[in-house]
């Protein structure tokens, strides 16, 4: 007897049909085709014994099961679960009326035990945009889809569960909005749970950074910030995720998926609402960062997880110089592509790039006399940062150390920094009047345009164009920097309420580029 079931398979952050048939004739032995790899082809042994495990017996007949399409590579342990199904229907020991009708995927235990897989929220999409009934995901993996509303989705824990909802049983308590893991984790979130974030009215000093930072949170700009250790750069960059507005619906789902797809597990109370914040180590490999994998397995690097979010790369001056040089790409283009001999994968990277280093190799040039490096030593450091790279930096910041004894002044005098709370409501104006500009723009933010659309929303008059000429002139910059000045010009106005761009946006958007002059 054959019987077709439905699995899916993911391609980049999109997923795909996967049909599993199984077909029991005359014979004797086991066969699975369709180009799968050895977690894969290891399911039989999982799937022979969980069946055991759950009172159901193995057909001594010829079982030939195929994963169609058969010229595409089928990789993980999630298709344990549509071939047990398989098994079961077309062995004729339950009668699964519905069991073409759902996708499902999950990881099998030997004892019958669901397990949960990465990439369940792009197969639950799959199912609602696909017209399937619903989708039958492991709880875990199916917490990670209940924030779609197109879609039924299921949770289950074991085979049992399955042949339940198959048999066209009543399965309300399945249904994943109504598990006790929903309404615990539910309450987890409403209890306003979220992660470590520091505020900026904790951060003494730096007012030149702050600002910075605020014109990179509400244009969406790339910064690079430049200092001693212990002048705050890394607190200045975790604290830009709390002036970032929230995501749209459309970005958070973008954002989930691919964490989904990596299997980060922080998707268990649905979509993220939070901008992700990503921190890998200087010594991260270039597949970390970029993301890489064999054959069909792609999965997505630091880049791709930090989508709509922040990619902070400490100590940059430290990073091997492939690593450093293979974002070039991913910045200008804001998605990377990663080719294999037979398969090329796209993940989207539209994220803002926060860089942070010393200025010489001790650290310490510009503090008194603590620096201990020579001229050329400072040189050589810095010219770690290339050109080029350099160059798709919008903002270029300096971050001085601050004396302890300026801090206890102010605290005396018990002067209280700006609250990120604040400087969020600027940033959240400021990005509601580029959300009107770019209405119909498949682009969010001032840093996203392309040069038409600078020359379309970026008009200069002749004070203001004469005057970055100018300086376009007496700095060398290249044309690339030439249309980040005005970019970062644009969102200075942003900030103002401004219409027009006006010469004192150029002056202020220029002067952070101070690392061209070095």
């Amino acid at each position: 007897m054959l019987i077709r079931v439905y699995g899916a398979k993911c391609v980049g952050i999109q997923a795909i049909n996967v049909m599993v048939e199984v077909n029991i004739d005359k014979g004797i032995g086991i066969h699975l085709v369709g180009l799968a790899d050895a977690a894969v082809k290891e399911s039989l042994l999982r799937t022979t014994t969980a069946l055991q495990a759950m009172g159901y017996h193995i057909p001594g007949k010829r079982m030939v099961i195929n994963l169609a399409p058969a010229d595409m590579h089928k990789n993980g342990s999630g298709y344990d679960l549509p071939i047990a199904i398989g098994i079961i229907a077309a062995s004729e020991q339950c009668f699964l009326p519905l069991a073409g009708k759902y996708v499902m995927m999950g990881e099998l235990g030997l004892d019958g035990s669901v397990r949960p897989i990465p990439g369940g929220l792009p197969f639950a999409e799959l199912a609602g945009n696909e017209g399937f009934d619903g989708i039958i995901l492991p709880v875990d993996s199916a917490l990670e889809a209940s924030g779609l509303d197109n879609v039924n989705v299921l949770g289950v824990r074991n085979l049992h569960d399955v042949v339940r909802i198959l048999s066209g049983d009543l399965c309300d308590d399945l249904q994943i909005r109504n598990t006790q893991e929903y309404r615990d984790l539910a309450q987890s979130v409403s209890r306003g749970y979220s992660g470590e974030v520091p505020d900026l009215s904790d951060i003494y000093g730096q007012e030149g950074a702050k600002r910075g930072l605020e014109i990179a949170a509400a244009g969406g700009h790339n910064i690079c910030m430049i200092g001693p250790p212990g002048s705050g750069k890394s607190s200045l960059a975790k604290a830009l995720v709390g002036i970032l507005p929230p995501m749209s619906k459309e970005e958070s789902l973008v954002t989930s998926k691919i964490f989904s797809i990596a299997g980060k597990g922080r998707l268990r109370s649905g979509l993220m609402q939070t901008r992700p914040f990503r921190s890998p180590h200087y010594s991260a490999s270039l597949a970390a960062i970029i993301g890489g994998g064999g054959g069909d397995g792609v999965v997505p690097g630091e880049i791709s997880l930090a989508h709509n979010g922040v990619l902070f790369l400490d100590e940059a001056a430290q990073m091997p110089r492939s690593v450093c040089e293979a974002l070039r790409g991913p910045v200008e283009d804001r998605r990377v592509t990663i080719s294999r001999l037979k398969s090329k994968v796209e993940y989207p990277s539209s994220f803002m790039l926060v860089m942070a280093s010393n200025p010489c190799p001790c650290g310490y040039w510009g503090v008194g006399d603590r620096c201990t490096c020579t001229a050329s030593q400072r040189i050589n450091y810095l010219s770690r940062l290339s050109g080029p790279m350099m160059d798709r930096i919008d903002i270029q910041l300096s971050v001085p150390a601050i004396p302890a004894s300026d801090v206890a002044r102010l605290k005396e005098k018990e002067y209280r920094p700006e609250a990120s709370s604040d400087v969020a409501a600027r940033v959240a104006a400021a990005r509601a009047i580029q959300a009107r500009r770019f209405a119909g723009e498949s682009i969010f933010t001032n840093a996203e345009m392309g040069n038409k659309q600078v020359e379309r929303f970026c008009k200069l008059d002749t004070a203001c164009s004469e005057l970055l000429t100018g300086i376009m002139e007496r700095l060398g910059l290249s044309m690339r920097a030439y249309f980040r000045i005005i970019k970062v010009a644009r969102t200075i106005a942003d900030l103002e309420g401004s219409r027009d761009i006006r010469p004192a946006h150029i002056s202020e958007a220029a002067a952070y580029r101070f690392l061209d002059r070095l």
